[in-house]
């Protein structure tokens, strides 16, 4: 019987093969990949790379590079264009924007072979007798925002070091010595981590490694003012025009007060200078990249002329300052790489940018960035956020630290069904969270504060990077308070259910309420984005033009059938307007009718019916009981 079992298994076996891999059908096998680009090892490159970039060509967006490259032998040698970029997450470098790549050695000519498998590589042979390669090539900017980020505009320019370079395959980024010069229009001043002598228009920096250059981004411009915020740390800003620079003194204390309480958060500074470059401009793209001794950020007109109007992107310096310390000195041991062609993995992002994304708003309220009050109804909006998109039902936190690879940040249909870089918020609520346990378990004598000086206020003045793991985040907590931090963290990554993690707030002494008129911050943000956030009042939000841009899965919005793209052309009988349909809405909560309107998506018109009878809705924090909370202690100066 076992034989005839047997038989029967190997009969149908080949019956399944045969019915896979029809007879005389063609069934190729796969090439086998050459490898043929060597990995990185930890020893010293022989030689200097001398970088030139040409930064001339602000009409055109053309940086034109020459690089001369330092060779030991003749032979096969790769060329690496930067491809893993540290604070991106993710594969983003801009190979696209690579052109007229030339190769020469001695004068003559050395053809070079992309690499068929890692798109930025490139093959050469080194000629017998050569001492050096020269690399010449553009770096040709976006000059519309459908190219990617704008770069180079007639008034300033964000250059990159790892936009115009390519590298040495074979090893560590840190053991690549490399000089830039850059040649900036006439009349134009640059600011950056890295010293430079300048004669004119060219700036020489000064010798450093290829992965510090990389660390390192310059912004150019025509119209700049430097404010020394202390002795370490400075603030270089540019605009458009000379009026955008017009700083209060007040204005630029506030920033002063930022750099001084997070040393005294933090316990240390891990920088020998930091310069915070920020852009003020509608030209330049926008952006918000953290580095070690410095920072990217860029900001629409109005930052210091708008100032009483409200928090604006105050939030952003607060934000990239605190990742000098988290993210750059600390960093989770799996996102470290030694070049910037090795994968990064993301799991720890929750830590990365969402301790990062909890520290800058505490560091805004400490220093008076941004009130007290703005940062509280900040922290309600985002806590209603997350309160109120379904997603967490069927993805985890820990899985939205895939998102920078999976998504790139491209626009998402149902962000609030898929779910997009969660880490950043939610992981705020949850190192909230870590915050008002510490103080509940130890009666109110620890707090964050202690874990923030126990795990980055060590080795003062040290700017290399200090990796870390999931248990030594464990460690660090339970040093500073016993408790069983191992699973109430793997809870909050892993978990699925309906609702945020919103225990922070509550154990702190503050809840999640709704009201019906909206915070000034956020009517202030609504301003800002040209928006009418509708997210609790129904589920969706109305950008200009009456475009609907954003609806709730799950929402009485998503039920009467309205999508991103949807234009709402009446409400009511009348023709739209916000006003209109806000009031709408609020009319509804008495008379339980639906919302009549029509929409117009493409060329076809319909009426849809919104069946919400909550009127308008808008969170804000209600504080438990009176006296000063947890949380009005996290957010008070040290």
């Amino acid at each position: 019987m076992i034989r005839l079992a047997l038989a029967s298994v190997l009969l149908a076996s080949a019956a399944v093969v045969s019915a896979q891999v029809p007879a005389g059908n063609s069934a190729p096998q796969p090439l086998p990949f050459a490898h043929t680009i060597p990995d990185p090892v930890d020893q010293p490159y022989p030689g200097t790379i001398a970088l030139k970039v040409d930064a001339t060509d602000v009409a055109r967006g053309i940086f034109q590079v020459s690089e001369t490259i330092p060779v030991a032998k003749a032979g096969p040698l790769t060329l690496l264009y930067p491809a893993w970029l540290p604070g991106n997450h993710a594969p983003r470098g801009q190979i696209e924007k690579l052109a007229g790549l030339v190769i020469t050695a001695n004068g003559r000519p050395v053809p070079w072979v992309r690499d068929p498998v890692d798109v930025f590589a490139f093959h050469i042979d080194v000629p017998a007798g050569a001492r050096t390669i020269e690399a010449r090539f553009q770096f040709i900017s976006a000059t519309k925002s459908d190219q990617g980020r704008i770069t180079m505009t007639p008034e300033m320019l964000s250059l990159q070091p790892n936009s115009v370079s390519l590298y040495p395959a074979g090893y560590f980024t840190r053991q690549i010595p490399v000089q830039m010069t850059v040649t900036y229009p006439q009349g134009w001043t640059a600011s950056g981590a890295i010293p430079a002598k300048v004669s004119g228009a060219t700036y020489t920096y000064d010798r450093t490694n290829y992965e510090i250059l990389v660390d390192s981004p310059i912004l150019a411009g025509r119209y700049n003012k430097t404010w020394q915020l202390t002795p370490r740390v400075s603030l270089a800003a540019y605009a458009d025009t000379p009026a955008e620079l017009a700083a209060t003194p007040a204005q630029i204390d506030a920033h002063r007060r930022l750099v001084e309480q997070a040393a005294k958060t933090f316990g240390s500074q891990h920088y020998d200078k930091y310069t915070f470059l920020l852009s003020i401009t509608d030209n330049l793209g926008g952006i918000g990249l953290e580095h070690h001794r410095s920072s990217e950020n860029g900001v629409t007109p109005g930052y210091f002329t708008k100032w009483e109007e409200g928090p604006g992107r105050r939030n952003l310096l607060p934000h990239e300052f605190t990742h000098s310390w988290n993210g750059k000195f600390r960093r989770g041991a799996d996102s470290w790489t030694p070049d910037y062609r090795t994968p990064m993995r993301n799991s720890l992002l929750w830590v990365y940018e969402g301790q990062t994304q909890f520290w800058g708003y505490v560091l805004q309220a400490r220093s008076g960035l941004v009130s007290k009050q703005d940062t509280l109804d900040q922290l309600a909006a985002i806590g209603a956020v997350y309160d109120s998109q379904p997603a967490r039902q069927w993805r985890d936190l820990i899985d939205t630290t895939n998102d920078p690879i999976i998504s790139a940040r491209r626009p998402k249909g149902w962000a609030s069904w898929q779910r997009s870089e969660d880490y950043y918020n939610e992981g705020l609520l949850v190192w909230l969270e870590v915050d008002s346990r510490l103080r509940e378990l130890s009666g109110g004598s620890k707090s964050i504060d202690d874990f923030a000086r126990a795990f980055f206020g060590v080795r003062n003045g040290d700017w290399g990077d200090l990796t870390y793991t999931f248990d030594d985040i464990v460690a660090t907590l339970n040093a500073v308070q016993p408790y069983d931090w191992r699973a109430l963290l793997t809870q909050r990554l892993t978990e699925h259910g309906k609702g945020a993690p919103l225990s922070g707030f509550e154990r702190n002494g503050y809840r999640l309420v709704y009201a019906a008129e909206p915070t000034p911050s956020f009517r202030h943000n609504e301003k800002t984005r040209k928006i009418t956030d509708l997210t609790y009042s129904g589920g969706f939000v109305v950008g200009s033009g009456a475009e609907i841009t954003s609806v709730t899965w799950g929402s009485p919005a998503f039920d009467a059938g309205l999508t991103l793209g949807t234009t709402i052309v009446s409400v009511g009988g009348m023709s739209y307007s916000d006003d209109r349909l806000k009031a709408a809405i609020a009319a509804a909560k008495d008379s339980k009718t639906p919302i009549q309107m029509w929409v117009k998506k493409g060329e076809r018109y319909q009426q849809v019916s919104l069946d919400w009878q909550g009127g308008l809705r808008y969170p804000r924090l209600e504080k438990i009981g009176g006296g000063e909370t947890g949380l009005d202690r996290l957010l008070a100066p040290r």
